[in-house]
């Protein structure tokens, strides 16, 4: 039996207010070295998040998350860098609206597969 290709993946997480450290899950981001695949998905839902937050800049958060996928899709400066390095530069720590989880590992045959499994049951 072949091994199965390790996968590395981060839940995005919206944080309003980060000195309150509540969060919703808005997105999944997805790296599979072995298949040369990296891929986010990310879904905002306004309803929601307004619920969380009432004074949420709705339309400020939509531009970091286009940002956020820009980057994953190699668009702009950072998009430059190779795969694996645009995955640690989006997964990496920060205090922002838009954050991550930390990384954990699992075994797939199909990342993109993989990557909408995990978005519909981390933020569906």
């Amino acid at each position: 039996m072949p091994e199965l290709p390790l996968y590395e993946y981060a839940v995005v997480r919206v944080v309003p207010k980060v000195e309150r450290e509540e969060f919703m899950n808005v997105g999944v981001i997805l790296y599979c070295r072995p298949k040369r695949f990296l891929g986010c998905i990310i879904t905002l839902n306004e309803e929601r998040l307004k619920a969380l937050s009432p004074e949420l800049d709705f339309d400020e958060l939509k531009a970091f998350a286009e940002g956020f996928e820009r980057t994953c899709r190699g668009e702009g400066p950072i998009g430059q860098l190779d795969p694996a390095s645009r995955f640690r530069w989006l997964t990496a720590q920060r205090s922002t609206i838009l954050q991550t989880s930390r990384v954990h590992p699992g075994l797939c045959t199909e990342p993109e597969g993989t990557l909408e499994r995990l978005h519909r049951e981390l933020v569906l």
